[in-house]
């Protein structure tokens, strides 16, 4: 499965960005994690497509918005209310497994997009 990002971008504090990522396969779970510099990948929110449950950090629950199309194969993160702590490179992850509880490290994805940049400026 190859997943392709896109809509980062550059914003001010207080504002909003939308990315989508688009998987050229079927998965169980899509998601989204994020990697400022020198930090570790974080888990920022992920699907799961047979219920439609929906996962959050604690980091960006009430502001981000995870939602797609399994049909389609996409997945997007609505991102409201912005901080600069938000920035980093976020990527979308996708895997096949079926399995509980949800993967909610990024050794669990097995398939990953190519990152898009975000950056929130004070």
């Amino acid at each position: 499965v190859q997943l392709q990002a896109s809509g980062g971008g550059l914003v001010q504090a207080g504002g909003s960005l939308r990315l989508s990522c688009e998987a050229s396969g079927r998965s169980v779970y899509m998601g989204w994690f994020r990697q400022a510099p020198g930090k570790e990948r974080e888990f920022v929110a992920v699907i799961r497509w047979s219920d439609r449950r929906i996962y959050y950090a604690d980091s960006v629950k009430d502001r981000f918005t995870i939602s797609g199309d399994s049909a389609k194969n996409t997945v997007s993160l609505q991102m409201n209310s912005l901080n600069p702590e938000d920035t980093a490179t976020y990527y979308c992850a996708a895997d096949s497994r079926i399995r509980l509880p949800a993967p909610l490290k990024s050794d669990g994805f097995s398939y990953w997009g190519q990152g898009t940049q975000v950056t929130v400026s004070s």
